[in-house]
């Protein structure tokens, strides 16, 4: 008989991007719901709590001071300023979730994920996006909390971020009624990953 194997598995960083209104909370809520052991990453804010907000679940929430050090010391994956106010995902969180051997989920824009990939290349991008830019349009307006201009302004981010597409790894069309099938999409690119020969070891 020959020796004895086992196979070793990794956790897989997963970005979940693409363009407005392509639904990625729907998609990300949905996942969620599956009850897959992923971790979903929780972002940092230096923002105060707002009522029935917990610390952990909803937002990381730190002072501007404790945010600052973070930066200044290479701690978060990707950071921006948002209406004022600083937004980032903590490394050491998505660390403690790799190693607990749960794949790590988030969800962001083109932007942000290019800044991960740039720190964490084995991260599996995925660019989710609407069928067609006439049901994207449609998405848009009939969301009805956006001005013409607004729409019109999202529009053309999302005829820019297409251009994006070839530096992601999968693409997944989330039709218009058809959001289990992007999800199931989703969970088939996490199943494949895992059944890698050369598996994608993320490192931090």
């Amino acid at each position: 008989m020959g020796e004895p194997y086992t196979f070793e598995t990794h956790s897989l960083l997963i970005v979940i991007s693409g363009t407005p209104g392509a639904g990625k909370d729907s998609v990300v809520r949905r996942l969620k719901e599956c009850k897959h052991p992923f971790h979903f990453v929780v972002t940092a804010t230096d923002r105060p709590p707002r009522p029935r907000e917990v610390h952990g679940v909803d937002y990381f929430f730190f002072t501007t001071e404790e945010f600052e050090k973070m930066i200044a010391q290479d701690e978060l994956l990707e950071h921006a300023v948002v209406y004022g106010q600083y937004k980032g995902i903590p490394k050491q969180q998505v660390r403690e979730a790799l190693d607990s051997g749960k794949d790590v989920v988030m969800r962001i824009d083109v932007q942000g994920a290019a800044t991960v990939h740039r720190l964490a290349p084995e991260a599996v991008l995925i660019f989710l996006t609407a069928a067609s830019g006439e049901e994207l349009e449609q998405r848009l307006r009939k969301r009805g909390s956006d001005s013409p201009d607004q729409i019109e302004q999202r529009l053309a981010t999302a005829c820019e971020e297409m251009t994006c597409l070839s530096e992601f790894d999968y693409v997944v069309v989330n039709r218009e009624g058809e959001l289990d099938r992007a999800v199931d999409d989703v969970l088939a690119i996490v199943r494949a990953e895992h059944c890698r020969t050369k598996p994608r070891v993320v490192k931090l």
